[in-house]
Order: C-alpha cells, then structure tokens, then sequence
C-alpha cells in the first residue's frame, strides 16, 4: 500500500517515512521545501507540491493510488504564530482543508494526523490524559485544535476514520546517524542546547526560572524522534485494520526540566554550556507530561530509545557530525 506523507522531508516526517519503509509500506512524500530538506528524505517517491494548491493536491491523487494519508506538513513556532496569526490559520489550517478535500475526492478512508499537546492549553492534571479539555493557548495550537474538529465532522459526514496523535517533545535523531532535526530558524531546545555548545549559537537563553517546578525551569516530557515515528507506524496499521477514529498522546510520561536537560548534556559531551536567563516566554506552561498508557494498551507501543540520555546522546552525534 502506497501511504502519501505530507512534510516527508521534514524533521518526524523523514523518521516516520524511514519506519514506514521498515515497514513494508511504499510511500509517497509531497513536501514544497520550504522548511523540509532533501537531503533528509530517506526513499521513495517524492513529489514537490504546494498543499495552498488544491488542484496540485488533487493531481497528486489522481496520478498515484494512494491507500492512507499521514498529515505533518504544518508552521510549528509557537512565538512566531502570536506573531504572524494570519500567516498560521493560513498555512496550517488552508492546507489541511485542501488536502482532506483531495482525500474524501479519491474516497480515502484512513487519514493520520500530527497534532500537539499545544491543544490542551494549561493542564488541569498531570500527568495529561486524552481525556482532557482543549484550550490551546496560542494560535499554533489552535491550528491544531481546529483541525481535530474538522477531523470529527468530516468522519460522521464522509466516513473519513482519523487518528490523531498528540506529540509532547519530539528530541532526538536516528541512531543510524543518517536523519536529525534542521529547523532553520531552531527553536527546540535540545539543539540549542547542543548547537551552543558547538559554537554554532551564542550563549543559550533559558526563558523563566521563576516557574513553580523544583529548580525554577520549565518542565517537559522528551520523546525520542524514533519512538514517535514508530508510534505513526502502529496507528496507521491499526486504523487500516480496525477502521476505527481514535486519538493518542505521544510521550513518556516522564519530566526534565531546562537546567536539567542542560546539566545532562554538559555530562554528555563534556563540555560547559553559557547560559543567560530571560524572563518567560508567552504562553508557556510550567510542567506538561502526556499520559502514556493508553497507546501502551491500544497501539502495543514501545518507548526503547526515549530516555534522556540516548535522546541527547544521538542528536548530540547528529549534530557534532554535521559540524
């Protein structure tokens, strides 16, 4: 079967394309390159496309079959989309309407998609369960948000099943070597961090040490960009067999804060990390942590590459190379 993945030459994208292909699955990447690499695509075909486009979306149905759709492409800075909103509901939420229009056209049945914990806003509890109430609290997690709800309507009108995976912190990069994170600008931390220490940026800022967690930074939860993709891999196997719309966290349930995260990496590489403090950041949230259990339960998920240590360890190789 052949899987069409939007944004496959991105950062999870060209992980998720390399397990597909473990896999057994034939993939097809639509990606326009404005922030995907080519150099990031792991095989299969590539079409170079414009999801603003409808009719370039729909030529791609109508000269491939496609069986399933996997959705990444999208604008992911938070910061940025206080920003520019505009260019956000745009670009995020134009092209997922384009492209759920191409697919109920070429009567497509399983469509996965790439949300955020963004969408839960300010926890409630913690760690987050699926369950929980939706209050994104900028507009990149609107976007996301938004799209949710249209993936619920369009499965009661047009028989569309959808999963929905919500991602905490993606880190991390092959451990084969060959595939990593090349945001242009970066804006994760675990680069920064890595990419500081390398003399690629000036000193790391830590933005708000005054949060209520126990050393005064932010808490996240850090999942490794292999374990995610997998996850992709599991959802889609069990939606193409159950036909059944659901939706997952994709974390590990467990928490490191900023300094930690920097305190881990000097241990790593051996090297000490300059660091300024800034105040917080807008929209920022103290502490998220995704509930885990039920993609353990439901999707037989596995987590073998997500501890900090090796999801700092192979980024630390990808970029240090790369250097």
């Amino acid at each position: 079967m052949k899987i069409l993945v939007t944004g496959g030459a991105g950062y999870i994208g060209s992980h998720t394309v390399k397990e597909l292909r473990r896999g057994g699955f034939e993939t097809l990447i639509l990606d326009n390159f404005s922030s995907g690499r080519r150099e990031l695509v792991p095989g299969g075909e590539v079409v170079e496309a414009e999801l603003l486009d409808l009719e370039a979306v729909r030529k791609v149905f109508k000269t491939h079959e496609v069986g399933a759709v996997i959705h990444f492409a999208s604008l992911i800075q938070v910061g940025e989309s206080f920003l520019n909103p505009r260019k956000y509901y745009r670009h995020n939420l134009v092209t997922s309407l384009n492209l759920l229009e191409a697919s109920v056209e070429a009567g497509i049945r399983c469509f996965v998609f790439s949300s955020s914990a963004a969408v839960y806003g300010e926890p409630r509890e913690i760690p987050i369960p699926e369950s929980h109430p939706r209050h994104p609290l900028n507009p990149y997690g609107q976007t996301k948000h938004f799209i949710e709800i249209v993936l619920e309507d369009y499965r009661r009108a047009y028989g569309l099943e959808s999963v929905v995976l919500r991602y905490f912190n993606a880190a991390g990069a092959d451990p084969d070597g060959g595939l990593g994170e090349l945001h242009e600008p970066e804006t994760h931390l675990i680069p920064n961090i890595l990419l500081s220490l390398l003399g690629r940026k000036p000193a790391f800022e830590v933005f708000g040490t005054d949060f209520p967690t126990p050393d005064g930074s932010a808490v996240r939860d850090y999942i490794h960009v292999t374990d995610l993709a997998a996850a992709h891999v599991l959802a889609l196997k069990r939606l193409l067999s159950s036909g059944k719309s659901d939706i997952f966290n994709l974390g590990t349930g467990m928490g490191f804060s900023v300094l930690e995260v920097m305190k881990k990496a000097e241990e790593i590489t051996g090297l000490k990390l300059p660091a300024v403090l800034r105040p917080r950041r807008r929209g920022d949230v103290p502490i998220l942590l995704a509930s885990k259990e039920k993609a353990e339960r439901e999707l037989g998920w596995k987590l073998p590459h997500s501890s900090l240590e090796t999801i700092i360890s192979t980024a630390w190789n990808w970029h240090s190379r790369r250097a």
